[in-house]
């Protein structure tokens, strides 16, 4: 708690020439101190601002902030709603949850929460976490052909003393293998590491950067250049490879729906669903887009946002598989497969209290969740695929951001 001396004064602004203004001289430090924010609302001079971003709560709780974010002012507010409850009979999630959705979008929580009680009301969706990793892939360029042949052969025989390095640096993360791509005379390492509950973006960071320096260090070969992440690893962006393979968690999840349930709750039937499933995957191919999906996008943001997740690996966990087929018990089978979701419920902004609380709803902040919570997430996006194409069947989708969007 702050004392009433540290009480943030809302800022004047004293009428001034524009001619005689002086530029904004913003304090150079990033800490997060009460004196340091006065300091810069002092430069900002935009009382209403101060207001808003700055309130009485934010004041008072700014100091759990100080490990997420430099040069710190306030905090922006997002409306929260809740979809389900949803079943998800997962290998680690089992049960109903509820799910909470940061967003300002209308129509987005009724059209997930519509869709969930549709897999709850089918008996629930079946979800399995198929293979997690976290890549880094630094890049070496040599003066040939040959340099970088050699220096192939070398790396390749350190890769236990790589593990090692690497390993000394976290006490949770496991560097899983050292790929090698070669193309032409550039040298790609593609460092793959299991990250336990945390998403472990800046873990992997730290760790590579540890090996890397090793091998720059003792490589018999010196490379002309080398950076420490060449943008093979994919990180924040869409990219094929990862469809294939994994960069994060990759879950698949199904659900079979009898015809009945299709038409109580989306007003369709399986068999429109089926092609215009059919017809959205051929134009999502004349279109280029990496996997089928209706808006993984936005289940993804949303979650992320209220869960503490780093929000702009939405660019490359939104892409996917979603299937729709006629069920052989009758009715319809839909599924979703998703390469690249980037979860954890420990570190980053998991121990903040907005977050802590929507991770709390779902009963999944802490060690040992983030597999459970990846699954919760698919069997989501399953939900809202579900609702979005039903929508579009049934002819509601207009008149339902028509009505919600008020």
């Amino acid at each position: 708690m702050i004392d009433n001396s540290s009480r943030f004064q809302p800022c004047q602004i004293d009428s001034v020439n524009t001619d005689d203004a002086r530029p904004l001289d913003l304090p150079a430090s990033g800490r997060l101190t009460p004196h340091l924010v006065n300091k810069r609302w002092q430069q900002i001079t935009q009382p209403e601002a101060q207001a808003a971003l700055l309130d009485h709560q934010t004041e008072q709780t700014m100091m759990t902030y100080q490990k997420n974010i430099e040069h710190f002012i306030g905090t922006v507010k997002l409306p929260v709603g809740i979809a389900g409850p949803i079943m998800v009979r997962g290998q680690y999630a089992q049960g109903e949850f509820i799910i909470p959705l940061a967003t300002t979008e209308a129509a987005l929580v009724s059209s997930y929460h519509r869709g969930s009680r549709l897999i709850t009301a089918a008996g629930g969706a079946d979800v399995m976490v198929l293979r997690e990793g976290v890549t880094r892939t630094p890049g070496f360029a040599f003066d040939c052909l040959a340099d970088a042949a050699q220096f192939i052969t070398w790396v390749s025989q350190q890769f236990h003393w790589l593990t090692s390095l690497a390993e000394r640096t976290t006490h949770h993360g496991k560097l899983q293998n050292i790929q090698v791509e070669m193309e032409g005379n550039h040298v790609y390492l593609i460092f793959e590491f299991f990250t336990e509950d945390a998403s472990g973006q800046n873990m992997v960071t730290i760790a590579t950067q540890a090996a890397f320096d090793y091998v720059m260090n003792n490589s018999p070969v010196t490379p002309r250049h080398a950076f420490l992440d060449a943008n093979l690893s994919g990180d924040k962006k869409a990219n094929s490879h990862a469809l294939r393979h994994v960069r994060g968690k990759k879950v698949t999840a199904e659900i079979h729906i009898p015809e009945r349930l299709i038409e109580r709750y989306l007003h369709t039937s399986s068999d429109a669903m089926i092609e215009f499933g059919l017809m959205a995957n051929n134009g999502g191919q004349l279109n280029g887009t990496i996997g089928t999906n209706a808006h993984y996008a936005n289940a993804l943001a949303a979650f992320y946002i209220a869960c503490g997740q780093d929000a702009a690996c939405v660019a490359e966990s939104a892409i996917g598989m979603t299937r729709f087929e006629r069920s052989v018990h009758g009715g319809l089978c839909a599924s979703v497969t998703l390469p690249n979701i980037m979860v954890g419920t420990v570190g980053g902004g998991t121990q903040l209290p907005s977050q802590k609380a929507c991770l709390d709803l779902l009963g999944l902040h802490g060690p040992g969740h983030a597999k459970a919570l990846a699954e919760v997430l698919a069997a989501t996006c399953l939900a809202g695929e579900l609702s979005i194409v039903g929508a579009f069947c049934a002819g509601h989708f207009t008149r339902a951001h028509h009505k919600l969007a008020r």
